[in-house]
């Protein structure tokens, strides 16, 4: 097995004002020539969006792009005629291909949004846009593992569909509660983040909004020493 740990405190911060980013890998100004990507994970960006605030319009070509808030909605606009907030719960994936643009924003006037923005290298390039989202009950993750994200030719349950063999997992754990998880594909490796919580993984304590990636086994244990809630980005290593 081997594995690479990144601390919430190490992570690339950027404040606009009305936006405040933690950028796990290299991302605009935040550049690490060590922290690029882990496999085909590309971006897992860590946002928090002001009232009344958001992103304009803006272009996206081949790249898996799958958003997750945690706190908040985001209203979502784009050129292939989706227009749609997202909630906490659901999940949205956008194919991007051929290419498209849109634009996110927070419709409140008091609250704040935080959402986590996941970019994975497609497997292939050209195809056509595609934009889903999906509601996924809660009580699915409970001391479980809930697929929210497969790829579009391995589709399981409600997974939304995604142009890569990867996939995305979520899950809450009660304290003093164990998982185990196989890669569903030989090459494949596991990206653990803690949205909250503290877990234990591969010998390594994580907190809230750290993360491991692990690579090279195809079964790990994780365990929860109190309640936590975490996702877990399984891609393959290389293309």
């Amino acid at each position: 097995m081997k594995k690479v740990v990144h601390k919430s405190k190490t992570r690339g911060f950027a404040n606009h004002g009305w936006l405040k980013s933690y950028h796990t890998f290299s991302f605009a100004g935040y550049q690490n020539p060590e922290r690029m990507n882990f496999g085909m994970l590309r971006v897992l960006n860590d946002d928090v969006v002001q009232p009344e605030m958001g992103f304009g319009t803006h272009p996206h070509q081949n790249m898996e792009i799958i958003s997750i808030p945690l706190k908040g909605a985001l209203s979502h606009k784009d050129s292939i005629d989706n227009k749609r907030a997202i909630e906490v719960g659901e999940v949205q994936v956008m194919s991007a291909g051929t290419g498209l643009t849109h634009s996110e924003f927070n419709d409140s006037q008091t609250d704040e949004v935080n959402f986590l923005q996941i970019w994975i290298i497609p497997e292939e390039t050209g195809v056509t846009p595609n934009y889903e989202q999906r509601k996924f009950d809660t009580f699915n993750q409970k001391n479980s593992l809930q697929t929210v994200v497969a790829p579009k030719d391995k589709l399981e349950g409600d997974a939304l569909p995604i142009s890569q063999q990867a996939y995305i997992y979520r899950s809450e754990l009660d304290g003093e509660t164990s998982i185990n998880l196989e890669t569903k594909k030989e090459g494949n490796g596991l990206y653990i983040f803690v949205v909250d919580g503290e877990i234990e993984v591969a010998d390594k304590v994580l907190n809230s909004r750290d993360a491991i990636g692990v690579y090279e086994v195809s079964k790990i244990e994780i365990k929860a020493n109190r309640v936590s809630q975490i996702i877990i980005i399984e891609v393959p290593m290389t293309a």
